[in-house]
């Protein structure tokens, strides 16, 4: 009868010579088990630390965008100008997510079923699924009074990879206030340039819509001809087209439309 105690099992396995096929098979599998629970360990280890990290940058940027914003820091330091606060928005509807935060939020976007999968004409910002919720940031007018700020995370196709940015609208939901590129892979030299504190720094001011409402924002070809518009990067066709898309979805009816209506509105 076979021996199946593991203890001499694991004895004769050792006893075998260096080169036999068998106890190379086991050696490169039991290698192999102890580097995957390695890898695993530290991703869960280190999963808490990134995540601090991400959001420890966020907020940097989320700073840096606020303070680019004329009269918006001594606007926070006044009693009056209020402070930024965190919501969970329901894009679909408009409105605040019940049941979610910002503690919660990445899991419940974890979840496929969280996703809304985009038709070609809705997706002109070539991302292909939209997430149905998005933590977004705003400012109130004293503890309860309208929203005079509101900044939006975005996200389009560019010409090498997606680009994140941080987008902030004033009071009407039609005039930005700034933005800032959070991530981007562009090309060195040419779309690249986005990231350039004065490329962005043209969006402050601009208009994004007509009082009828009617979509007007982009990127221009060159230099811009209208308060709608922007200094094209010469050269960079594809990313001026992409952040021209970008744009217009997310502040479209697909995007944060129903929420900037809520807003006009006053229902937020």
């Amino acid at each position: 009868m076979a021996d199946l105690n593991p203890v001499s099992q694991w004895r004769r396995l050792m006893a075998a010579p260096n080169d036999s096929r068998g106890k190379t098979i086991a050696v490169a599998i039991l290698l192999a088990l102890a580097c995957a629970l390695m890898v695993s360990a530290a991703t869960v280890i280190l999963r808490p630390v990134q995540m601090a990290n991400r959001a420890a940058e966020q907020e940097a940027r989320l700073e840096a965008l606020v303070s680019a914003i004329p009269g918006m820091e001594a606007m926070l330091a006044s009693a009056e100008g209020g402070r930024l606060s965190t919501v969970v928005i329901d894009l679909e509807r408009g409105r605040a997510a019940p049941d979610l935060g910002p503690e919660t939020v990445n899991a419940a976007l974890n979840e496929a079923g969280n996703w809304t999968s985009l038709t070609p004409a809705q997706d002109i910002a070539g991302i292909g699924t939209r997430p149905d919720y998005a933590q977004i940031f705003l400012l109130r007018e004293g503890e309860s009074g309208p929203v005079s700020l509101v900044i939006l995370p975005v996200v389009g196709s560019g010409y090498n990879g997606a680009i994140e940015a941080m987008l902030a609208l004033r009071g009407d939901m039609r005039t930005i206030a700034g933005l800032a590129i959070t991530d981007q892979s562009e090309t060195p030299g040419l779309g690249a340039r986005i990231e350039e504190s004065a490329w962005q720094a043209q969006f402050t001011g601009r208009r994004t819509a007509d009082e009828a409402g009617n979509m007007r924002f982009a990127v221009a070809r060159g230099p811009a001809a209208s308060d709608y518009e922007v200094d094209g990067i010469t050269g960079a066709t594809r990313t001026n087209n992409a952040v021209t898309q970008m744009v217009r979805f997310w502040l479209g009816p697909d995007g944060y439309g129903p929420l900037l209506d809520a807003i006009r509105r006053g229902e937020f």
